[in-house]
């Protein structure tokens, strides 16, 4: 599998977890809030962490950690994701994986087999509009089958949304809301950085988001915050 990045220790990766972090190569979108550009632009540029090299720490570490957090990029692209995977869990850790939803078949074949314990799948936006965030074209019914396959799944799970004022607006949000009808929906802050693949967009502030999400509150208990002080 071809392994971008490798934070060894993380608290906030995988909630209520100690875990590893491992960052795979490439994306299928091109969302330019993205804050990990290294990882979506001139891939062929990264130096890759070899695999085996990923494994034996985790073997070593194995009594410390919990998990493994499976992030990107988007890992569902990699054709040997599974594979690794199952390498992970026969050293007997949890693996959490976040993914774009855009490959329903590689989380069926996921949770079909056990493989994964927590999922976290992006929102981008409404359906509308994924395409423009995206900068690609996308197969709005392979999201609607990944967010039906995880709202049934028997694992841990959440959906989550990056809010720009750019892309998303409080009706958008609530139109969301409305359609996942999910257990956790998180909306988080956007931050600009110098490693966004475009900078200079415009975030909400703290305390615009916490006026949209105590309107929220009051009818969706599901909903939580992420990225205000």
């Amino acid at each position: 599998m071809q392994i971008a990045g490798f934070d060894k220790l993380s608290l906030l990766n995988y909630p209520d977890r100690v875990a590893a972090t491992i960052f795979t190569n490439g994306c299928n979108f091109r969302c330019p809030y993205c804050q990990n550009s290294e990882l979506v632009l001139d891939i062929q540029d990264n130096e890759l962490i070899p695999e085996e090299e990923v494994l034996d720490y985790l073997r070593e570490r194995k009594k410390l950690l919990d998990g493994v957090c499976i992030t990107g990029g988007e890992p569902t692209i990699q054709p040997d994701l599974i594979e690794f995977i199952k390498k992970v869990k026969d050293i007997g850790l949890l693996v959490k994986l976040d993914t774009n939803g855009s490959n329903p078949q590689v989380i069926k074949t996921l949770l079909d087999n056990n493989l994964i314990d927590y999922i976290a799948m992006d929102i981008k936006s409404v359906f509308s509009k994924y395409e423009i965030i995206t900068c690609r074209n996308v197969n709005i019914d392979r999201l609607r089958e990944s967010i039906n396959l995880i709202k049934n799944s028997k694992i841990e799970y959440e959906f989550r949304t990056t809010v720009i004022k750019e892309f998303m607006t409080p009706e958008d949000i609530e139109l969301i809301i409305n359609y996942l009808n999910c257990k956790h929906y998180f909306l988080q802050k956007f931050e600009d950085r110098e490693t966004n693949i475009i900078s200079n967009l415009e975030a909400y502030t703290d305390q615009e988001l916490k006026e949209i999400y105590n309107k929220l509150k009051q009818k969706y208990d599901y909903i939580q915050i992420r990225g205000i002080n």
